[in-house]
């Protein structure tokens, strides 16, 4: 079944089949002599279908019951949905039972092609099994030896000099079985994925700066939005590029354990800020200096980032926030909040970046802080850039970008990533 899992779901055979077959469906039932019962019956269908899905995709942008406002496909798919789902309920009233048949089936594959037409706007999930939080990387056969530590007196751009044989491209795996990052405190997350750059599949690879990423919530943790931006940039670097973890920080339970250790959910925390970092510095080959060291995140994932990188200074040098929370938990309701902080309101607001920033004055000097966000994310450009400004007071240099054109889904990431990338790679000797 694995092939199944790695089927396309925005583009491809996959989607268009289902499209198609709705579209077919329709006409088949809307084909036939008209009556006026069932003439009533079609435009209460469409009018309630196309009335009812406009209504929600209007209310879901005005609440923000999704984090932001749809992306615009939405208002195409939400209600062109309901309208054939409507058809095909109605239809089941047909004499025939060969049009009942395939009222049900439509029925059918009206709502997957609503669900496909929505996925493929946010484009954030690109194969069948990142639908169902399924990962689709292979296992990994074997890490590369960590290299005995180097010492360089300039940047790696400089001093590495590609072999001969070295792949155009990097490589991909599932870190599980053999290979997982042990858990230690309770936390029971969703198996990691990595990216080995062309250099680090050499026979004698330098060791890397590693960077650590997060996804949104939902997500899945899959390299499929840093991968093609490392892959280019290691092609224009000597095959040069950061060692990525990318790593899970809602665990198994679909829920928000909200960046810290709780009893409702297990130490995630304790997952990032030790079991991570323990893990790459026994099995992966990476600079075992801190400073070329960066945490990174994607909405939710972007709050933990910026959390962990203030609370932490010790660990994580850098920080990148792709369209970021402003802080963990501020769109979770008060009961959620404090089932995770056990009721006590003020380990929920020194869990925030502020606290950690407090907490360590003078750490955060110089120190690359990177935020980005969708031009039109109004959602999250408020507390995208207070957090800008948190940063600077703190002392970090601190660069924000804001992506044209994009909203908070895949356009965030597509644009958000290399810009991000280009000073993280000057500012880890990767690139001049």
């Amino acid at each position: 079944m694995t092939w199944f899992f790695k089927l396309g779901v925005i583009d491809g055979p996959l989607p268009l089949a289902i499209w198609g077959l709705t579209i077919v469906g329709v006409i088949v039932l809307l084909v036939r002599r008209p009556t006026p019962a069932w003439l009533w019956r079609i435009v209460i269908a469409l009018a309630v279908g196309i009335g009812g899905g406009v209504a929600l995709v209007i209310w879901a942008n005005a609440t923000d019951a999704f984090g932001g406002q749809l992306p615009f496909a939405c208002s195409f798919w939400v209600p062109a949905g309901f309208a054939a789902a409507l058809v095909g309920i109605v239809s089941l009233w047909e004499r025939r039972a060969w049009r009942k048949i395939v009222a049900v089936l439509v029925v059918i594959l009206a709502l997957l092609s609503t669900t496909l037409g929505v996925n493929a706007a946010f484009g954030i999930n690109k194969t069948v099994g990142s639908m169902f939080g399924i990962s689709t990387e292979d296992q990994i056969d074997g890490l590369p030896k960590p290299a005995p530590t180097q010492t360089s007196s300039g940047p790696l751009y400089q001093s590495w000099t590609p072999p001969a044989g070295m792949p155009a491209t990097g490589q991909t795996a599932l870190l599980s079985g053999a290979h997982a990052i042990p858990s230690t405190g309770g936390f029971t997350p969703r198996p990691a994925t990595i990216y080995l750059p062309p250099a680090a599949l050499t026979k004698n690879p330098p060791r890397l700066p590693l960077v650590v990423l997060m996804m949104g919530y939902p997500g899945n943790p899959e390299p499929t939005f840093i991968t093609p931006v490392l892959d280019k940039m290691a092609k224009e670097n000597k095959g040069l590029a950061p060692i990525v973890i990318i790593a899970d920080q809602l665990g198994t339970s679909g829920a928000d354990p909200m960046c810290v250790d709780s009893r409702a959910y297990g130490s995630v925390s304790t997952y990032f800020n030790t079991d991570i970092p323990a893990y790459a510095e026994k099995q992966l080959n990476v600079i075992l200096d801190h400073s070329a060291w960066t945490i990174m995140g994607y909405s939710n994932g972007g709050a933990c980032a910026f959390t962990w990188a203030t609370h932490r200074p010790d660990i994580w040098t850098s920080v990148i926030a792709i369209s970021p929370d402003q802080y963990p938990g501020v769109e979770e309701s008060r009961d959620n909040i404090a089932k995770v902080f056990d009721g006590d309101f003020a380990k929920f607001d020194q869990n925030k970046p502020a606290a950690g920033i407090e907490a360590h004055p003078g750490a955060f000097t110089d120190r690359l802080a990177v935020f980005t966000v969708g031009e039109n994310d109004h959602g999250f450009i408020p507390g995208v850039q207070k957090n800008v400004e948190l940063a600077k007071k703190a002392g970090y240099d601190a660069r924000y970008y804001t992506v044209p054109g994009a909203g908070h889904v895949q356009d965030a990431l597509t644009g958000g990533i290399p810009y991000a990338m280009q000073l993280l790679y000057k500012r880890l000797g990767l690139s001049p």
